[in-house]
C-alpha cells in the first residue's frame, strides 16, 4: 500500500495481502560497503487475497544477486524488477520457497531507514517501510511471519551481534569472524525485525516474571558508557512489572536487550526483543543529564517496552491504524509515569504537550484524524495527532465507560487480538462487549479531525436555589472536512464556594428540568453527546463556581469565561490540583494577551498586582509540592500565546508582553524567589534522583525571574560555577547565554568541559539558539560551521536548526523573512539525504497562515520558492504542499 511516486493512498482501499510468509530465515554476512543478505522466505497464497494475481515484493535500492523459486533460479524472463519491486508474474499457487540474494551499501545510508552504520555500528530501523531497504518482502504490517537471523562479521569491528528473539547459536568463522543466530518464535511483521553489530559495552540484569521465568537483561551501549545504562535498567525493571501489575502482561521471551545508537531519526523504536534507541534517551548520570532527560528516559524506555503487547504482539493491519498501537502505548506510559511519581503534576505536563504541539497541529493545515484516510508518505503521519490525541482518546473512552469495563476491554483485545494485525473497529468491539455501549458514536474521536470547542454558560437562580450549566460544543472546519457531527465529551464538573468549600452535587433527574443519570452525579462526569445540554444542580445555597473539565476530561478548547475573582477563587481553594493550575494560567494568558494588544496599540501595559497576589498562597506553601508550584509559575509560553491569537500574530510583541510579566512578578515577589533559591538548592541537594526534580525545577524558574526582574547574572553565574548536577548547570547556562561577557565565558567553560560528550554539547548548541534576538540567526550560522556540528547526525541537527525554528519565536520570526529562508535552505540541503528528518524541520511553518501581513508574505515566498525546487522527496513535497494549501 506504499505512495512509491507521492500518490495518495487511502484506508478505503485496503486489500487484503496476496500472498502471506509464514517464516523468515535470514542470513547476513556484515560489511560497510557491500553486505550480503541472504532471504529465504516460505510464502504460500492467502485465501483472502486474489487467487491468481502475480506476487510484488517491494525493495527499495538494492542490488540483486540472485532469484531464487524452489530452488531454482529465475531469469528476468520470469522474475523482473519494476518501480522498485520484485515482481513474479506466474507463482506457484501452492506454498513455495522464495529465495533472494541482495547486497546492501549499509554506510552510504544517510536516511537511517533500512540497514545503516552508526558511529561504526551496525543497525537497522525498518519502521515505517525500511525493511524493503534490507530485502524483497510484502512491507506491510499485515504480514506476520516467524523469523531466524543468522548475523556474521569481523569479530573485531563487530564482537556483539544481536537480534530479534532468542540467542540459540553462536561460533567462530575463519579470518578472524565469527557468527550468531537469533531464533523468534512470535510471528510479528517485518517493520519490527531488527539486527545490531558492534563493539559495544553491556550492563546486564535479570527480571523474573510473575509465572516465575527468568529474563536476561541488557542495555547496550558505547563502551566506557555502562554505568550510564544504570537508570535506564531500573526503568525497564519497573515498566516490567507495572505491565504485570495493572494489565497483567508478561514478556514472553528469554531476553530483552536495548541498543543505544547516535544516529537515529526518532526516539526509539519497539523492535521485538531487541529496542533501538537514540542514545539520548538512555545515557544519563545527575553531571551529565537534566532531571527532564531522565523523566524521558524513564517514559521512553516504558513506552518501547509497553509495545510488546500493544504494538508486537497485536499489530496494526495497515499504517492507517498507527494509533490503534501508538495512543494506546502513549497513554500506557503516561499511566505508568502518573504511578511512578505525581500523578496531577504528570498530568499538568501531558496536558501542556499537549495543547503546545497537537493543538496547534489541529489548528493548521497539517490537521488530520487521529486515524487518518488517506497519506502520501506514512512518515509523516507519526504525529503528535496520532501519540498524544490519541492517548487522549484512549482516556476519554476509559472515563465514559468507567474503570471496570475499560479493564474487561483491555482483556478482551489481548486474548481475542493475540498474534493478529487489528483495527480500531476491532479494538472498539472488545469495550461495546465489556461494558454493552454503543461505541459508534464515540468512534468520530477517530475519524474526525480538529479540536472541539467546549462553550460554557452558568446560571443561578436564589430564587429556586437552582444552578444550571449550559454545555456547548462545535468544532472548526479542518482541510477536507468541513462539517462536523457532535462528539461524546466527558465533562468532570465540580462546584466550590465562594469560600473555598467543595459543595456536594445534586441532581436528580427530573421530567421538566434537565438531570443527569446518578451515576453521573457519582462520578462528577457528564457526557455531552449533542450540541449543547443543560444540567440543573439543585439546593444551592449561594452562587457557586464552576469547576469544569476537571484532569481535562477531554482534549477540546474550553471557552468558559469566568471572572477573574472566580479564577481566583479556583487557583486558591480548588481540590482539583490541574484545574488550580489552569485557574492561574487561564489569569496568566488574558494578561498576557492583553498586554500584547496594549503593545501593538501603542498603550501602557494593564496593572498586574492582582495575578501576582494570587500566586502568593501557592509560593508560600512551594515547600509542599515544589514540582506543582514550578508549573504554576510556568508561564504560558510564546508560542501557546500565539496559539491563542486566531490572526495577526506578532512575536515581537508577544515575547515583550511576556518578558515585562516576569519582571513584575520577580519584583512583586522578590523576597520569596530568594528565600525559594536558598531552600529549594538545600533540598535539592538532599535528593540527587527525580525525588529531587521539582525542588530543581524551582529553582531554576525563581533564577529565571529574579534575572529577569534584577539583570543582574551573578546569581546565575554562582549557580553554574557551584551546580552539582547537569540540571542547575544547564538551567544556569540559559540565562547566562542571554547576558553578554559573563554568558560568553560561561558558554565557553561548558563547550571546554564537554567537548567530548555529544549528547551534552546538543544542549550547549539548542541553548545558543533559542536565545531571542536578530543576531540569534547570524550564531546559528556560525555554529554550523564549528568542528562538532554534524548536518548528518539527527540529534545535533535538532538541537540547532530544530531549535532556532521551533523554539526561538522572535529570531525565527524575523520580519525580513530571514528565518524563513534559514529554514526552507537547510530542508533542501539535508532533504537528499535524510527526508524524514527535512520533513518534520520543514513543520515549523505550517502555522504561517496566523502571522501579521509582513512575517506572512515572506514566510510564503520562502515556502514558494521552496516549492519550485526540483528533485524533492515525497516527505517533504507531502508537508510543503499540505502547508502551502
Amino acid at each position: 500500500m506504499r505512495s512509491e511516486t507521492g500518490m495518495t493512498v487511502h484506508l478505503k482501499d485496503y486489500k487484503a495481502p496476496d500472498y502471506l510468509v509464514d517464516h523468515v530465515d535470514l542470513s547476513f554476512e556484515l560489511d560497510s560497503k557491500r553486505t550480503r543478505v541472504v532471504s529465504v522466505l516460505t510464502v504460500r497464497p492467502n485465501p483472502a487475497g486474489n487467487a491468481d494475481a502475480p506476487l510484488h515484493f517491494d525493495g527499495d535500492g538494492l542490488t540483486v544477486v540472485s532469484v531464487h523459486l524452489n530452488g531454482v533460479q529465475l531469469d528476468s524472463s520470469v522474475a523482473e524488477i519494476e518501480s522498485g519491486q520484485l515482481i513474479i508474474r506466474t507463482p506457484p499457487q501452492i506454498p513455495f520457497t522464495l529465495t533472494t540474494e541482495t547486497l546492501v551499501d549499509a554506510a552510504a545510508n544517510l536516511a537511517f531507514s533500512g540497514l545503516y552504520l552508526s558511529s561504526g555500528v551496525f543497525c537497522t530501523q525498518c519502521e515505517a517501510e525500511g525493511f524493503r531497504r534490507i530485502t524483497y518482502f510484502p512491507d506491510r504490517p499485515d504480514v506476520l511471519s516467524t523469523y531466524r537471523t543468522r548475523i556474521a562479521a569481523d569479530h573485531s569491528h563487530a564482537p556483539v551481534l544481536l537480534g530479534n528473539g532468542n540467542p540459540v547459536e553462536t561460533g567462530a568463522l575463519p579470518e578472524g569472524r565469527h557468527y550468531a543466530v537469533w531464533d523468534d518464535p512470535i510471528p510479528k511483521p517485518c517493520y519490527l525485525f531488527a539486527l545490531v553489530g558492534g563493539n559495544l559495552g553491556a550492563l546486564r540484569d535479570e527480571f523474573t516474571t510473575m509465572s516465575g521465568r527468568r529474563v536476561a537483561l541488557g542495555v547496550y551501549v558505547e563502551p566506557g558508557k555502562e554505568d550510564r545504562a544504570a537508570f535506564a535498567m531500573d526503568a525497564l525493571k519497573r515498566s516490567m512489572k507495572w505491565d504485570e501489575d495493572v494489565f497483567a502482561r508478561e514478556y514472553d521471551l528469554d531476553v530483552f536487550n536495548i541498543v543505544a545508537v547516535s544516529d537515529f531519526n526518532m526516539g526509539a523504536m519497539e523492535n521485538k526483543g531487541l529496542n533501538i534507541f537514540n542514545d539520548k534517551y538512555i545515557l544519563a548520570s545527575p553531571e551529565t543529564a537534566t532531571d527532564v532527560d531522565y523523566e524521558n528516559i524513564e517514559a521512553i524506555v516504558a513506552h518501547e517496552y509497553f509495545h510488546n503487547w500493544t504494538g508486537n504482539r497485536i499489530t496494526c493491519r495497515d499504517w492507517f491504524q498507527l494509533c490503534l498501537k501508538e495512543g494506546l502505548t502513549v497513554y500506557r506510559d503516561q499511566e505508568f509515569s502518573a504511578d511512578q511519581h505525581s500523578r496531577a503534576v504528570k498530568r499538568i505536563m501531558d496536558v501542556r504537550d499537549l495543547q503546545s504541539i497537537q493543538f496547534a497541529e489541529d489548528a493548521g493545515p497539517l490537521a488530520h484524524n487521529v486515524r487518518p484516510e488517506s497519506y502520501r508518505e506514512i512518515n509523516n503521519f507519526y504525529t503528535a495527532t496520532v501519540y498524544e490525541k490519541g492517548a487522549e482518546v484512549i482516556r476519554v473512552l476509559k472515563l465514559l465507560i468507567g474503570e471496570d469495563a475499560f479493564a474487561r476491554g483491555m482483556q478482551i483485545y489481548f486474548s481475542r487480538y493475540d498474534g493478529t494485525a487489528a483495527t480500531i473497529e476491532d479494538f472498539m468491539g472488545c469495550f461495546a462487549e465489556a461494558s454493552g455501549r454503543d461505541l459508534s458514536q464515540f468512534m468520530r474521536w477517530y475519524t474526525q479531525a480538529g479540536t472541539p470547542a467546549l462553550s460554557i454558560n452558568t446560571f443561578y437562580d436564589s430564587a429556586t436555589r437552582t444552578f444550571d450549566v449550559l454545555l456547548k460544543q462545535a468544532t472548526p472546519a479542518t482541510p477536507g472536512q468541513d462539517r462536523k457531527s457532535p462528539f461524546v465529551i466527558p465533562v468532570a464538573l465540580g462546584l466550590v464556594s465562594e469560600d473555598g468549600r467543595q459543595l456536594k452535587l445534586d441532581c436528580p433527574l427530573s421530567p421538566d428540568r434537565a438531570g443527569a443519570n446518578p451515576q453521573e452525579i457519582e462520578r462528577q462526569i457528564f457526557e455531552l453527546n449533542a450540541p449543547e445540554r443543560r444540567i440543573t444542580f439543585q439546593n444551592v445555597a449561594s452562587k457557586p463556581v464552576l469547576s469544569a473539565l476537571r484532569d481535562f476530561s477531554a482534549p477540546v478548547k474550553l471557552d468558559f469565561d469566568l471572572g477573574e475573582n472566580d479564577l481566583l477563587t479556583l487557583s486558591a481553594h480548588d481540590s482539583n490540583p490541574y484545574n488550580r493550575w489552569n485557574a492561574a494560567q487561564t489569569l496568566a494568558m488574558r494578561l498576557l494577551k492583553q498586554r500584547t494588544a496594549e503593545l501593538r496599540n501603542g498603550r501602557q501595559f494593564s496593572d498586574a498586582s492582582r495575578f501576582c497576589s494570587a500566586l502568593g498562597p501557592v509560593l508560600d506553601n512551594w515547600h509542599a509540592d515544589p514540582s506543582f508550584t514550578a508549573q504554576v509559575l510556568s508561564l504560558p509560553g510564546e508560542n501557546d500565546i500565539a496559539r491563542e491569537m486566531a490572526k495577526d500574530v506578532n512575536p515581537d510583541a508577544i515575547y515583550e508582553a511576556r518578558r515585562s510579566l516576569l519582571v513584575e512578578l520577580g519584583k512583586y515577589h522578590e523576597g520569596l524567589f530568594q528565600g525559594i533559591l536558598e531552600r529549594a538548592a538545600t533540598e535539592g541537594a538532599k535528593h540527587p534522583d527525580l525525588k529531587g526534580a521539582g525542588f530543581r525545577a524551582l529553582q531554576n524558574i525563581a533564577l529565571a525571574i529574579l534575572w529577569h526582574s534584577q539583570g543582574d547574572s551573578q546569581m546565575a553565574l554562582r549557580q553554574y560555577q557551584s551546580a552539582p548536577n547537569m540540571t542547575l548547570r544547564a538551567g544556569a547556562l540559559a540565562i547566562l547565554a542571554r547576558a553578554g561577557e559573563a554568558g560568553r565565558e560561561a558558554l565557553d567553560d561548558f563547550e571546554h568541559r564537554y567537548k567530548h560528550e555529544p549528547l551534552i554539547l546538543d544542549k550547549w548548541f539548542a541553548i545558543q539558539a533559542t536565545v531571542p534576538g536578530r543576531q540569534t540567526l547570524g550564531k546559528v550560522e556560525r555554529l554550523m560551521t564549528h568542528p562538532a556540528f554534524n548536518f548528518t547526525n539527527p540529534n545535533r541537527l535538532r538541537s540547532l536548526a530544530g531549535s532556532f525554528c521551533g523554539a526561538n519565536p522572535t529570531a525565527f520570526n524575523a520580519e525580513d523573512g530571514s528565518g524563513y529562508r534559514f529554514l526552507t535552505r537547510i530542508v533542501h540541503e539535508i532533504d537528499g539525504r535524510n527526508p524524514q528528518v527535512a520533513a518534520r524541520l520543514l513543520g515549523a511553518l505550517s502555522n504561517w497562515r496566523r502571522l501579521e501581513d509582513v512575517r506572512r508574505c515572506a514566510a510564503q515566498a520562502a515556502l514558494d520558492e521552496l516549492a519550485q525546487t526540483n528533485g524533492l522527496s515525497i516527505d517533504v513535497r507531502d508537508i510543503l504542499s499540505r502547508t502551502l494549501g
